[in-house]
Order: structure tokens, then sequence, then C-alpha cells
């Protein structure tokens, strides 16, 4: 079937298939180069941890991609959290600015920018306490922040974008990091 028929929602956890032996390599490359040409995945079944699951099969790089599926009833429906938003009609210039500030802030996908900063603190709690120090409880959750007009923080954002850079006295400037 064609990979755009099915709903992303479904994708679950990704695998790399490649053949285990040297006999089954050729078969293998013409049935990957045959899927890719055609734009075609496969759907299987397979048992992960005791439990079947549906599985699709794409060309990826030299090998296959397996990614495996949920199944429909693990699949929310987006009408069961989405019912009660309004129709909106958004004016024009509201827009414009909203992709004005889009676009001033948009980059590329970098997923080495990525921190498991659960992992980073659970480490460094554990080197802390096998050093024989406890580390100091930080809040688990920040103070809640007053609610704030979107539309007028972004006539704010672009108002800012407008303004000339003043130059700083005093410390040298640092090159700023790149936002995702």
């Amino acid at each position: 079937m064609p990979r755009s028929q099915i709903d992303r929602r479904f994708f679950d956890t990704p695998y790399y298939v490649t053949p285990s032996e040297a006999v089954g390599q050729e078969a293998f490359a013409v049935i990957r180069e045959a899927m890719r040409s055609k734009r075609m995945v496969a759907l299987g079944r397979l048992v992960l941890s005791k439990r079947e699951r549906v599985i699709t099969l794409e060309a990826y790089d030299k090998g296959l991609l397996g990614t495996t599926l949920r199944y429909p009833y693990e699949v929310r429906k987006a009408e069961e959290y989405f019912y009660d938003l309004p129709e909106l009609t958004i004016a024009p210039e509201m827009l414009t600015l909203a992709e004005h500030i889009v676009d001033s802030k948009a980059g590329d996908f970098d997923p080495l920018t990525f921190r498991d900063r659960y992992e980073e603190a659970l480490l460094a709690y554990l080197r802390a306490k096998q050093a024989g120090a406890v580390p100091e409880r930080k809040p688990t959750f920040a103070a809640p922040r007053r609610v704030i007009n979107l539309m007028e923080a972004l006539r704010r954002s672009l108002a800012e974008d407008k303004k000339p850079a003043a130059p700083r006295r005093g410390a040298p400037a640092v090159p700023a990091r790149k936002r995702a």
C-alpha cells in the first residue's frame, strides 16, 4: 500500500531490517528497490515481547525500515479533544504577523540538539549520591505565570524585530545560539 495512506498517529517504534545471510541479499535488494520505486510499504505481523504487532516495511537507505503500528483502539480520536474549539475567523493582518514571526524563528531540524534532561538529572543525582552528598531538591514545577494576550505579544515581538539594535557597551559581543 502507499505509505501516504497510513495516518502518522499509528506509527510507533522503528527498527532496521537487514538480511541475516548473504544468500538472501540479492532478493532483499530487489524487493527493497521495487518498493522504493513504487513508494509502497508492506504490512506484516511479528511478535515482540510476547505480543503480536502489525509492522510496516519500507525502503530505507540500503535496508528496510520496519515500524510497528498502533492498533486502532490505541489511537484516540481528535474529535474527543477538539470538539469544543470554535471555528474562528482570523484577521488577515494577524495571520500575516504570525507568519512573519514563524518565518523569522524557522530553523533546520537537528536531533543532535535534543537533550534528555531527565536522564541528565538522574545521572547527576546518582553521581552525587555515590560521592556521599545528597543533592538539594529543586522544585519540580515552575510557579504559574500570568496569562498574556497572544495577539499583543505578537505585535510586541514584531515591533522589537523592527527596532535597530543598539550597540552594547562593556562586555564583548557573544554570538547568539541558533534556535530550533
